[in-house]
């Protein structure tokens, strides 16, 4: 149900950017490298490009995670191993809600943020921080890890939208009553991304719980019709 409200406050932004951004760009000369482009007679198409890019993405994610067998901390074993620090707080949640964090993927910061992610991590003095994960001690949620984990990764192969600063963009306009007309045209594109990425991470998930909680049922379908046979 969780994700489910998520989708649809993320297409209700959607809507108001596209609605917001119709208004400012009539009759105006697009100038978005989201179309199709010609050279030497080819058409190049960078929306599909775009596409074919999360597919390879997703089918290097899900190479992944079967790798570890979908145990998030063997997960966050092989994240560690690519530069990415992980941490175990108590009361993670309560540390993180004062700086609008969640527990998981946590995306660089700097100024007082990063000075307060540190010295609850690290216990050192800092202005600027990586990119890190923050968990509480104890069980974590296998779906909700691998939506971090999505985010993590996309973020580690710079994909459009996963930046610092759309991803803020995305988190003020996902959790505040705030007016879009307020942006600029760069920044709604920015937001775009932002919000296109995090329905695929979303999407991803879903897809993930859908095929499992399947899998899972033909094997107890498949289990009790062989006790019954026995």
């Amino acid at each position: 149900m969780l994700l489910k409200s998520i989708i649809y406050k993320i297409l209700s932004i959607q809507e108001m950017i596209l609605r917001f951004q119709l208004s400012k760009t009539i009759g105006v000369k697009n100038l978005s490298k989201r179309k199709r482009h010609f050279a030497n007679g080819c058409t190049l198409d960078l929306n599909s490009l775009a596409d074919a890019e999360k597919n390879k993405l997703e089918e290097e994610m899900m190479l992944i995670l079967k790798t570890y067998n979908y145990e998030p901390k063997e997960i966050l074993e092989y994240i560690q191993s690519q530069g990415t620090n992980v941490y175990f707080i108590d009361n993670a949640d309560k540390i993180l809600n004062p700086i609008g964090e969640n527990e998981g993927f946590i995306y660089p910061a700097k100024g007082t943020k990063a000075l307060y992610l540190k010295l609850n991590t690290d216990k050192k003095f800092s202005l600027k921080t990586n990119e890190m994960f923050i968990l509480k001690k104890g069980e974590i949620n296998k779906y909700y890890f691998i939506y971090h984990f999505y985010n993590w990764y996309a973020f580690k192969h710079n994909i459009a939208g996963m930046d610092c600063e759309s991803q803020e963009l995305l988190k003020k306009y996902l959790f505040e009553e705030t007016d879009t007309k307020k942006l600029q045209l760069s920044e709604i594109y920015k937001l775009k991304d932002a919000i296109k990425q995090d329905k695929s991470s979303i999407e991803f998930v879903i897809k993930l719980c859908r095929n499992y909680e399947g899998t899972k049922s033909a094997l107890e379908k498949l289990k009790s019709e062989n006790g019954a046979k026995l």
